[in-house]
């Protein structure tokens, strides 16, 4: 999208990152680089952000862990919901459930959604890479992918894909991942549907379709 735009236009797209508990900016991306980065930005003035592991550990620079973030903008609480504000706001930093990296000159990435994450066999898969992979293949239109129990590796990863090309098959999808996946993060169950449950403003609801899975299951 943001390359069609800029072929489109002439000018580039200026990504930032924020939400509802922080008023909602967090970090932007300076006026003036040259190029779409894919990077939601440095932190805004005032604003400082850590990256932490399950044990609330600040990362290794340019490993993946929660963004927590601290500054004026960030809310009191939720309204008359304390439990809620007790399990996003620890010591002073709201917890985001987002998943990012820090590169070496500050910029962060967003990696996925900390409570879409699949843990197979004790490692972390992340969706949006898989879904990456499988949107580069020509035949596919729209994936998500998600994980589903397994008796093996306590999740598999399961992808829900529609078609761009009636004629793709589920050992195209397989060969395809092959190349570009470590093993452990290749689909186990690939199912085509005629489309994909989202929000009013098209986002792909993953929970829906794991719920749907454990409906199944």
């Amino acid at each position: 999208m943001a390359g069609r735009w800029e072929k489109l236009t002439g000018h580039y797209l200026l990504e930032g990152y924020g939400l509802t508990e922080c008023s909602p900016l967090v970090s932007v991306n300076p006026y003036d680089i040259t190029c779409h980065t894919g990077s939601i930005g440095l932190p805004v003035p005032s604003t400082d952000v850590r990256i932490v592991d399950d044990e609330d550990r600040d990362v290794p620079p340019g490993e993946p862990g929660e963004l927590c973030i601290r500054g004026p903008q960030v809310m009191i609480g939720y309204w008359q919901r304390p439990d809620a504000s007790e399990e996003v706001l620890k010591n002073g930093w709201l917890h985001t459930g987002d998943i990012v990296n820090v590169d070496a000159e500050g910029f962060i990435r967003i990696v996925d959604r900390k409570k879409d994450m699949i843990l197979v066999s004790g490692f972390n898969v992340y969706p949006n890479e898989i879904e990456d992979v499988l949107m580069q293949h020509a035949k596919v239109r729209e994936a998500a992918a998600i994980g589903v129990p397994s008796d093996l590796s306590g999740e598999a990863v399961k992808v829900c894909i529609v078609k761009k090309d009636l004629s793709l098959t589920k050992e195209e999808v397989l060969d395809h991942c092959r190349r570009q996946l470590t093993g452990y993060k290749v689909p186990k169950i690939i199912e085509f549907r005629d489309e994909l449950p989202k929000t009013n403003v098209g986002k792909i609801l993953r929970r829906e379709l794991r719920d749907e899975a454990k409906r199944e299951a």
